[in-house]
């Protein structure tokens, strides 16, 4: 890797800016942190698509381009870091748990983020003064205020896209709560998801959780109550760049824990009868998903990333040896996640909730 900083454009109101931003640190590797919007971003490469974070890298032609998915971004610096600090086990199987939950934060929790910080008063309110802040503080009052009003009302409006509405809303906090008591107790005995050491799924997790349990206020109350350990945890994620992972701090097959399991039981509730639902409706041109999780309704905007998240866990769970493959079959065996390999995609029609 060149040892010219990669620029990384971002904000700290983006979960997955502060994902690769803590993978950049944990990793050593030279970056510089630029501001979405700010004037150092103004001549740099855009992608195609305006999502954030953007990390400028050579492309095939040699000419720079912005990237911006950050869990394929996250194994392409795997290459291009070479030192000891891998965040990706060894273990083929542990990789693919790893992937997993790294999936679940990226598509699931992020349903939280959103609703949480759209969905309450007290939320829009904060939001609404600070994000657009971030980028333009000189800007006047009166600008700020309209401007925050703007995007408040544009991203309240969006709810509905990631499946946020009345109906889902208890489902998507009841999932957030649980969610936080799981790895709450996780963290009574290990320092990280999967052992000592992070993967890249705690770097998903805190992503999610800069905005959750460190900036918007309702539920920030609620992890401040049922989970202080998993508060104070996002903090120290921040920055492990004086970590000095070990070789073997990876968890072994041998000594899976059980809060560990609980916390894929947790997954296994919620995020496969989304996906699979997601992938039935795209699969038959379905302009809704219509599944039922938890028990309840759930109906959304289909979305051809989430299907694609589907297709490469099963392309890496088929890339297995199959010593690898039955360690995971074992490991995932009646938490629900088994379905995501075990059953096909659901046709539209099997897939509705019963009349």
């Amino acid at each position: 890797m060149s040892s010219q900083p990669l620029p990384l454009v971002g904000a700290a109101g983006s979960p997955y800016s502060r994902k690769l931003r803590a993978v950049l640190r944990y990793r050593r590797a030279p970056y510089v942190w630029i501001q979405q919007g700010s004037p150092e971003s103004a001549s740099l490469p855009k992608p195609k698509v305006q999502l954030l974070p953007q990390l400028i890298m050579k492309g095939v032609d040699g000419q720079r381009v912005a990237r911006t998915d950050t869990t394929p971004l996250i194994r392409e610096l795997e290459e291009l870091v070479s030192n000891e600090r891998s965040v990706i086990p060894n273990d083929p199987a542990l990789a693919l748990l790893d992937a997993l939950i790294e999936d679940y934060a990226d598509e699931w929790l992020t349903k939280a983020m959103f609703h949480y910080r759209w969905a309450f008063e007290a939320d829009i309110a904060k939001a609404a003064a600070i994000l657009p802040r971030g980028s333009a503080s000189q800007k006047s009052d009166e600008f700020l205020a309209q401007a925050g009003k703007a995007f408040s009302k544009r991203q309240i409006d969006r709810l509905w896209v990631v499946g946020s509405n009345e109906t889902t809303a208890p489902i998507i906090e009841e999932s957030y709560l649980r969610f936080l008591e799981r790895f709450e107790d996780h963290l009574r005995s290990h320092r990280f998801v999967l052992g000592e050491r992070p993967g890249s799924c705690d770097f998903g997790l805190y992503g999610q959780l800069t905005q959750l349990a460190l900036f918007d206020p309702t539920a920030m109350q609620t992890t401040l109550r049922a989970a202080p350990r998993v508060y104070a945890w996002t903090e120290l994620v921040e920055d492990l760049s004086g970590l000095e992972p070990q070789a073997d701090q990876w968890i072994t097959r041998e000594a899976i824990p059980e809060t560990l399991r609980v916390l894929l039981i947790e997954i296994g509730r919620v995020y496969p009868p989304f996906l699979l639902g997601n992938a039935a409706a795209l699969e038959a041109g379905k302009d809704r998903v219509e599944c039922v999780i938890d028990g309840r309704t759930w109906s959304q905007k289909p979305f051809p990333y989430q299907g694609k998240c589907l297709q490469w866990l099963r392309r890496d769970y088929a890339a297995l040896e199959e010593a690898d493959r039955l360690f995971v079959d074992q490991t995932l065996q009646g938490t629900g996640l088994e379905n995501l390999f075990v059953q096909p995609v659901l046709s539209a029609r099997s897939d509705r909730v019963p009349a």
